[in-house]
C-alpha cells in the first residue's frame, strides 16, 4: 500500500462519517474503519511492507486519519444524542412556531408607574434615596420625638452600626431638601420596612409614594387642589375627596385623606364598610421644625407633604383581599394583570 491509496481511504472515511444521517449509520462507519478488525488496523499492519523512506509519512498520515475520524464521529454522536442532526433533517421550516406569552408588569409596578405619571403632569419630578438610612434622616429631621413609638426596636429594623431600614420614603425628602434650594416639587416612590407581622393587610416590606412641594406662599388649598386632581385621575372623574384632622410629627396641620369608594360610588358597601369612604393617604403642611432641620428659613417658605401606601391602592383598585398574594409570585395570580 502506498500513500496515494492511504489518502483515498482517508477521503472515503471522512466523507462516510460526514454523510451519516443517524446514529446507526455512524456506528457502521466506526466499525468499518476503527474497530479491531476495521480498515485502519489492517492498514497499520501493512506498515512493515511500506518502503523505508515512506514509513514516517505513512505512519503520521494513518495516525492523523485515526484521530480526525474519531473526533468527527464523537461530534456527530453528540449531535444525534441531543436530537440536533436527526431533528434538523426532518424539520419543517413552514410549520408555525409555538407562541410564548409575553410577561407583564407586576401590579405594584403598574400602580407605581400610574401614580408617578399623574404627578409628573403636575410638574413633580422623581427623587430616590437609599433603603438603609440614618436615624437623623428617618426620625430626627422629621420632628419625631425621642419617645415616639415608631423609634422602638419592636417597630423598626435597626442595624448593628446604628443605622436602620427606612420606615418610610420621607428621608428622601430630607436628603433632597438638604441638597437643593426651594422651589421643590418631588415625589419619592420606593420600598419601606417595618416590623409588622405579615397578615392579609400588613407586610414587613412594602411600598410607598410620598410627595413634597416647597415654595413661597404654599397653602393647604394647594394641597387640596393637588390631591383632588390626583384622585380624579386615579379613581375617575366622579370621585370625591375629604380631609379629616389627624396628627403626624412632621406636618402641622395634618390630615387623613379619604376618597369615595370606587365600588359603590359613596353609597356604602362591604369594601368601604358601608361608610362610602376609603382612606387613601396622609398629608399636611410641613412643620416649621422640619424646615429648620434641613436649613430652610420657615419664615420665607411653606410647603405640603403627602404619602400613600402603594399596596393599599393596588388592593383597592384590583379587588385584592390579601396583600400576601402580591409577594408569592404565583403566575396564576400575576397573569391576571
Amino acid at each position: 500500500m502506498n500513500l496515494q491509496e492511504l489518502n483515498d481511504i482517508k477521503t472515503r472515511a471522512l466523507e462516510a462519517a460526514q454523510a451519516a444521517e443517524d446514529a446507526a449509520a455512524l456506528e457502521a462507519v466506526r466499525i468499518e474503519y476503527l474497530a479491531r478488525k476495521g480498515l485502519l488496523p489492517k492498514v497499520m499492519q501493512e506498515l512493515k511492507n511500506v518502503p523505508a523512506e515512506e514509513k514516517p509519512v505513512f505512519g503520521k498520515t494513518v495516525n492523523e486519519l485515526k484521530n480526525e475520524l474519531t473526533e468527527l464521529i464523537k461530534t456527530k454522536q453528540a449531535e444525534f444524542s441531543t436530537g440536533g442532526a436527526s431533528a434538523g433533517a426532518g424539520f419543517d421550516l413552514t410549520q408555525p412556531g409555538q407562541w410564548q406569552g409575553l410577561g407583564t408588569r407586576h401590579p405594584i409596578t403598574q400602580i407605581t408607574d400610574r401614580i408617578t405619571q399623574i404627578f409628573q403632569t403636575l410638574g413633580f419630578t422623581v427623587a430616590d434615596g437609599p433603603d438603609i438610612e440614618t436615624v437623623f434622616n428617618n426620625f430626627d429631621a422629621l420632628n419625631t420625638p425621642a419617645d415616639h413609638s415608631s423609634r422602638d426596636e419592636q417597630d423598626t429594623f435597626y442595624l448593628n452600626n446604628g443605622d436602620l431600614m427606612r420606615c418610610h420614603t420621607s428621608p428622601v425628602q430630607v436628603r433632597y431638601m438638604m441638597e437643593n434650594k426651594p422651589p421643590i416639587r418631588i415625589i419619592s416612590p420606593g420600598r419601606c420596612y417595618r416590623r409588622d407581622t405579615p397578615d392579609a393587610t400588613h407586610s414587613a416590606n412594602f411600598h410607598q409614594v410620598e410627595g413634597l412641594f416647597v415654595d413661597e406662599n404654599v397653602s393647604l388649598a394647594d394641597l387640596k387642589g393637588t390631591l383632588s386632581y390626583f384622585a380624579r385621575e386615579l379613581m375617575g372623574p366622579k370621585v370625591n375627596i375629604r380631609f379629616r384632622p389627624h396628627f403626624f410629627p412632621f406636618t402641622e396641620p395634618s390630615v387623613e385623606v379619604d376618597f369615595t369608594c370606587h365600588v359603590c360610588n359613596g353609597k356604602g358597601c362591604r369594601v368601604c364598610k358601608n361608610s362610602g369612604w376609603i382612606e387613601i393617604l396622609g398629608a399636611g403642611m410641613v412643620d416649621p421644625n422640619v424646615f429648620g432641620n434641613v436649613g430652610y428659613d420657615a419664615s420665607k417658605v411653606t410647603g405640603f407633604a403627602f404619602g400613600m401606601g402603594i399596596e393599599r391602592i393596588t388592593m383597592i383598585l384590583y379587588g385584592i383581599s390579601d396583600i400576601r398574594n402580591l409577594y408569592e409570585n404565583d403566575v396564576r395570580f400575576l397573569s391576571q394583570f
